[in-house]
């Protein structure tokens, strides 16, 4: 009987404390695996040792799956699963399989007849979602908006025609180090009465959210956003 594939979500910051964003039952779950794919290794090895239970880190089998992984590679990645053993699946930081290539090895699990079992933790999109005081009805999650300047800009118009006009919040996300450039073509874009939110460092120490008009934020001492990983969020 083939084993399970586990999707564990991964906090921050785990020196704030993982009773904070996961659950001891998830931690039980982790303590029973032997075998990983993880997104970034070193990531993966700091996090599973923070849950100070005595595990061999050096007895674990780690598979690397990210955006240069080959398609050809991801289906063997589930090998230990089909020999009957259960298989973790970790993303660098928040929950896999959402904006993050572990959603290729899920696909792959289910054409295998492979059990999925999401479990319960910080997912930086929904938290940012909760405390943004926007619809949380009626939302969209965008990804990663284009890296092109006209692209993105189109980008960002359509966004904002949806928020205004079907009431949709539009959660979208950007790559660390561009996040200013990003808020910044934000502020020049969008109109000035429409809401904006910034979530960054979600569940670490240094945890900023803020809403405010788009007006409000151009009058605000905004802090810097470089390589701290961030939601925005649009809505009316």
């Amino acid at each position: 009987m083939p084993g399970t594939l586990y999707l564990i979500p991964t906090p921050l910051d785990t020196a704030r404390g993982l009773s904070y964003s996961q659950p001891e039952a998830v931690s039980d779950i982790i303590v029973s695996l032997r075998h990983y794919v993880v997104e970034e290794l070193r990531t993966a090895r700091r996090f599973i040792g923070s849950l100070k239970r005595g595990i061999d880190i050096d007895g674990l089998s780690f598979a690397v799956l990210n955006e240069h992984t080959p398609p050809q590679e991801i289906e063997e990645m589930l090998r230990p699963a089909l020999d009957g053993f259960d298989i973790g699946l970790m993303s660098e930081a928040g929950v896999p399989a959402v904006a993050d290539p572990g959603a290729e090895l899920v696909a792959a699990a289910h054409r295998k007849g492979i059990k999925v079992v999401p479990l319960v933790g910080a997912s930086s999109i929904i938290m940012s979602l909760m405390a943004s005081g926007l619809t949380g009805q009626t939302f969209t999650f965008n990804g990663y908006l284009p890296v092109k300047d006209d692209a993105r800009r189109t980008a960002i118009a359509r966004m904002e025609r949806t928020a205004l006009a079907d009431g949709y919040s539009q959660i979208f996300i950007e790559a660390p180090y561009r996040n200013d450039k990003l808020l910044d073509n934000l502020l020049k874009v969008l109109s000035p009465a429409i809401r904006l939110t910034v979530a960054c460092d979600i569940t670490s120490g240094q945890e900023y959210i803020r809403t405010d008009t788009v007006a409000g934020w151009r009058k605000t001492n905004i802090p810097t956003l470089h390589k701290r990983p961030t939601i925005f969020i649009i809505g009316r």
